[in-house]
């Protein structure tokens, strides 16, 4: 992952300045770019912290970027700029996902503490996004046995009613068992269903 920074995407250069300026100022990492077209090239999965995105540039407009980023399955968060005050827009970028959106000319402490909360749902979210996959990860490293085990010790049955039902001895539950816990990196079956509630 690339480390979390406000991608600044204005085409406008005192503009893209001033909020470089308002960053640095606030101690928040970013990187500009003078279009919609520099940003999505330079924009990968990896992509972390947010968008701070002018709805209205020459080439590839905000709303179309944002668009992009959306069909590319982007969960950065996205505010928008705009310095024409178009609420029925601003309403309809939200109801997309937007994160939020100022008219230009814009408070600049508000808009360094909605981009600094950005970042942090960024965060929040990539962390639970890898919880998630290594989860997942755990998960397919399990054998079928193990994963009929981990079904029934799920559903709260002991070791002798599982092998009762799998036709198994209860001492290759228990093996099975301890691999299982093992590989989901756990110590009990309360830990297991924690770690597998969605």
């Amino acid at each position: 992952m690339s480390a979390p920074q406000a991608h600044l995407v204005d085409d406008d250069d005192a503009i893209r300045d001033a909020l470089a300026w308002l960053l640095t100022s606030r101690g928040i990492p970013y990187a500009a770019y003078d279009s919609a077209e520099s940003f999505l090239a330079a924009w990968t999965p990896a992509t972390s912290g947010c968008v701070v995105l002018d709805m209205r540039m020459t080439g590839i407009s905000g709303l179309d970027c944002f668009d992009q980023l959306l069909e590319r399955k982007s969960a950065l968060p996205v505010i928008f700029l705009t310095g024409h005050g178009d609420v029925p827009l601003a309403v309809s970028t939200l109801k997309k996902g937007a994160f939020d959106f100022f008219e230009k000319p814009l408070n600049d402490n508000d808009l360094a503490t909605r981009i600094e909360e950005a970042m942090a749902l960024d965060a929040r979210q990539r962390a639970a996004n890898a919880t998630v996959d290594s989860v997942k990860a755990r998960i397919s490293t399990l054998t079928t046995r193990e994963r009929q085990i981990m079904e029934l010790v799920l559903l709260g049955k002991f070791n002798k009613v599982i092998a009762d039902e799998l036709n198994i001895s209860m001492r290759t539950v228990e093996v099975h068992r301890a691999n299982l816990f093992d590989k989901m990196q756990v110590k009990t079956a309360v830990e297991l269903a924690n770690l597998l509630k969605p």
